[in-house]
């Protein structure tokens, strides 16, 4: 295993720039998960990483070696194709030897490696099996059994588990992030859902636009997101457009006034709300910030409802409601009282 660091990296095709000065340290044994939208930029940088791609600029090194102008063979990296990328005529055991065989490791070396990154991806006894007989789980796991028998220094998951449905993309997300954890494999992971990120990661780096808007723990990026932006991406959050008049004091585009928690902010800003950190109903009573709004939208998703809600007709708010016995179903049309402490919301300057 060893410590990867990203320094300055670009990627420029023409005038487009899809990649944008980005520095990133991993930790020995780390997992790290790119995150972002897709186009932001974070699967040209693990293919970077991986040596398919040449960067315009910036350096790539692992442990004490510059492999920025390395071909991918020499990177002890191993990779996990969003795709699989499984030849179908090639039996489970001849796919995982085959890079193996590439890098002309010796015949009596490859059997007893095969056989224990089968049993590592539990997948001992299908060697014989071919892609077409495995369901969309066990290809994943011989793409990764794949990997990991080239013994690498880092291990790059490309989305591996996008084409699972979503029962199974639980169960296996689990398993990754166990295995990794036995092996202390350090792992990037490039993924566009949040949930899997949250779960699977030691940090998230959040991408928009080639660039880094910030890199920390689930935690940090929840609770104390960099701008807007994360605010937005990483988890759910309610956007109040308006401006800060004075120390403490935010009001709205339709003229509502708010008590809030708005130290450096000035002018043009945006109230971010977490819809667990607004009170509903009695719960409100004795909060500084306190409204009767309508509502406009309702969800019932089992553990909870999802309720949107309208702040003097204009700006929308989202609530979350526990789904408890006796519960009274909120439907469109009504009035409900919402409330939330002037440290509940994150003002951020109004972005362009």
């Amino acid at each position: 295993m060893a410590r990867l660091s990203i320094s300055h990296l670009k990627k420029r095709y023409g005038e487009l720039t899809v990649v944008d000065n980005v520095d990133i340290a991993v930790a020995d044994g780390e997992f790290l998960v790119l995150l972002g939208p897709s186009g932001c930029g974070k699967t040209t940088t693990l293919r970077m990483v991986a040596g398919f791609i040449p960067p315009s600029a910036g350096q790539i090194t692992i442990g004490e070696r510059d492999v920025t102008n390395l071909p991918p063979w020499k990177r002890h990296c191993g990779l996990v194709f969003q795709s699989y990328a499984l030849f179908p005529h090639m039996s489970v055991a001849q796919n995982v030897a085959f890079g193996l065989e590439m890098h002309k490791v010796p015949a009596a070396e490859r059997g007893p490696r095969v056989a224990e990154a089968l049993r590592l991806v539990q997948l001992g006894g299908f060697d014989e099996r071919y892609p077409r007989q495995l369901s969309g789980g066990q290809q994943q796991r011989v793409a990764l059994a794949r990997a990991l028998a080239m013994e690498p220094q880092v291990l790059l998951l490309d989305e591996p588990l996008s084409n699972l449905d979503a029962k199974l993309r639980l169960e296996v997300r689990v398993e990754i992030r166990e295995l990794q954890r036995k092996l202390g494999l350090t792992t990037i992971m490039v993924t566009h859902d949040q949930e899997e990120a949250l779960t699977m990661a030691d940090r998230l780096v959040v991408m928009d636009r080639g660039k880094v808007r910030q890199i920390g723990t689930q935690r940090e990026l929840y609770e104390k997101p960099a701008d807007r932006f994360v605010a937005g991406f990483i988890g759910r959050s309610a956007f109040l457009d308006g401006e800060v008049t004075a120390p403490g004091r935010f009001r709205t585009a339709g003229g509502r006034e708010i008590a809030c928690a708005a130290a450096g902010t000035s002018g043009s800003a945006t109230l971010a709300l977490r819809p667990e950190r607004i009170a509903i109903g009695s719960e409100a009573d004795g909060l500084p910030n306190r409204f009767a709004t309508q509502i406009v939208h309702a969800s019932y998703l089992g553990a909870q409802l999802d309720v949107q809600v309208a702040l003097d007709g204009q700006e929308r708010m989202l609530l979350q409601i526990p789904n408890r016995p006796g519960l009274s179903e909120p439907r469109p049309g009504d009035t409900i009282t919402i409330g939330w402490a002037e440290d509940a919301g994150l003002v951020y300057p109004r972005e362009a």
